[in-house]
């Protein structure tokens, strides 16, 4: 009974996507939005598109700057690898506290403003000293501001899709695959020709398109970003007192002015001129004060409208917590990242202790993995979407592939061999443009963004431990089986948390099927 009243609580979106028209008769009718699944809708596809080339693309090619690094800093591989886990861990981590911001903020505002965070995470890492310099600019610095950009691009396509969710989401999401192979190609030449510094400095400037993309985030509806339909602040009206006071001032001084005040009336006459500039110039001030007032009033209202919505959803009485699967899911995405990162990572590191470096260079594995990524998830996308299956079968089917092929990988020692599980990774893992959907089934539309923020949040605390903790397995054993092995068996953990409802409900209508039979 529980479940079914959080669940209800969850799903009841099916106002969200369309505007209220008044017929005749004065009431309410619903007019589908006519972007939704068309139109400006596959603008907003193309716009996470390139946040996840350019935010997620350049964090799965960050393996060919952790070389760079430990040759410049000569540190230990496990301390080194935190640089990339913070910033890819920190980008996820404060997913919930970026929900805050999209509430207050919207999603354009927030967007932008995460877009100049990163390009100057760029650009001051480019000045490093040492690798502790790199774990605030890079890893905290620009790792804040991917966080800033990516979720508003994720909550978005969300909120323009309805029939084609998976796809519009396979089909943005494929920017990491793209990104990984353009980042790695271009980080490579970059590193090579101008030195890792100077690399940092040209992406921190191309790390700028992420203010044009943020710009595209045009609001659905008035309610749905913080915006107004033309992207502007919502209409508040001010306390009566507030006008009236400033309407009694101006007449007051009207009527001194009227009456003569302490001058004789020929003197006024002369001033008239004079009179007639101060009444003006007191009119612009009380038309100022009147709308710095106003703007004062409407951004303190939606301050507290989104402090309230975000907080809520957390802890309030419609919290998120409540819902047992949500919970179980979250667990899952605690485990489960990390079994993804830490190939990239480390990759181009095992590829030199195995001598593969020569054919690897002619075709890197993190690129197979990228472009077979891409195919993954346009594919994964277009089944999860076909009325005949369910999401839930395809992402359960999806991870496990994924954790198989995290176990055989430590098995592989020729270049053949990796380059076929490396495409069994990239593929197993486009089951990440799923994500978004399965937690909108969860929860519903209206409560993506602070969920999703939380699924990240979780996703970042996996990826912060993940690269590091393998880093430090292999300077105890000298070697990188362990940490997959390790890695895989965590993963493992996460999917049975996925199991464990699903077999509680068989178990249940199993359990009641058979009482129904016993009393007939």
């Amino acid at each position: 009974m529980e479940r079914g009243t959080s669940w209800k609580m969850y799903t009841s979106h099916e106002d969200i996507g369309y505007d209220f028209e008044d017929d005749p008769k004065d009431k309410k009718t619903l007019k589908p939005h006519p972007d939704i699944d068309g139109g400006w809708a596959w603008v907003m596809v193309l716009s996470s598109f390139f946040v996840h080339i350019l935010i997620m693309g350049s964090q799965m090619a960050l393996g060919v700057l952790n070389v760079e690094w430990l040759e410049e800093f000569h540190q230990s591989r496990g301390l080194t690898a935190w640089v990339s886990s913070l910033s890819m861990g920190v980008t996820l981590i404060v997913g919930p506290f970026i929900g805050l911001f999209i509430n207050t903020c919207g999603c354009r505002r927030t967007a932008i403003i995460g877009g100049l965070l990163n390009s100057l995470g760029w650009v001051l890492s480019a000045y490093a000293v040492n690798v502790y310099y790199l774990f605030i600019t890079f890893g905290l610095a620009a790792g804040f501001g991917s966080g800033m950009a990516y979720l508003p691009a994720v909550v978005m396509v969300g909120r323009y899709f309805q029939k084609r969710r998976a796809l519009a989401q396979g089909l943005s999401t494929t920017g990491t695959g793209f990104g990984t192979f353009l980042m790695t190609v271009l980080l490579k030449y970059l590193c090579a020709e101008y030195g890792w510094r100077n690399a940092m400095f040209i992406q921190g400037a191309v790390s700028l398109n992420l203010c044009v993309c943020g710009a595209l985030m045009r609001p659905l509806s008035p309610g749905m970003d913080g915006d107004g339909p033309e992207g502007k602040a919502p209409h508040h009206v001010l306390p009566a007192h507030s006008t009236e006071s400033i309407r009694s001032s101006g007449q007051l001084r009207d009527a001194e002015e009227k009456r003569g005040g302490p001058g004789t009336e020929d003197s006024s006459l002369g001033d008239a001129p004079a009179q007639a500039c101060q009444e003006k110039a007191a009119h612009r001030k009380d038309m100022c004060a009147f709308r710095l007032l106003k703007t004062v009033s409407q951004l303190t209202m939606r301050v507290r409208k989104g402090f309230w919505d975000w907080y809520s959803g957390y802890f309030g009485t419609a919290s998120l917590f409540t819902n047992r699967m949500f919970v179980a899911f979250i667990f899952w995405a605690l485990f489960a990242y990390s079994s993804f990162v830490i190939p990239f990572i480390h990759l181009p590191e095992i590829v030199n202790l195995y001598n593969l470096s020569e054919q690897n260079d002619v075709f890197p594995l993190t690129s197979i993995i990228a472009i077979v990524h891409i195919f993954g998830k346009v594919v994964l996308g277009i089944v999860a979407d076909l009325p005949c299956i369910s999401v839930w079968n395809v992402f359960l089917m999806a991870n496990f592939t994924l954790v198989l092929s995290i176990f055989i990988l430590p098995l592989m020692h020729t270049y053949a061999g990796l380059a076929v599980i490396c495409a069994l990774i990239g593929f197993s893992s486009g089951y990440f443009s799923l994500m978004p959907v399965v937690t909108e089934d969860l929860v519903g539309i209206e409560h993506l963004a602070n969920a999703y923020g939380i699924i990240i949040c979780a996703n970042g605390i996996s990826a912060l431990l993940g690269p590091p903790f393998a880093g430090w397995i292999y300077d105890i054993t000298q070697k990188y089986d362990f940490s997959f092995y390790i890695s895989g068996l965590l993963y493992m953990v996460g999917i049975l948390f996925l199991l464990i409802q699903p077999c509680i409900q068989i178990i249940e209508q199993s359990r009641k099927k058979y009482m129904d039979g016993a009393n007939v």
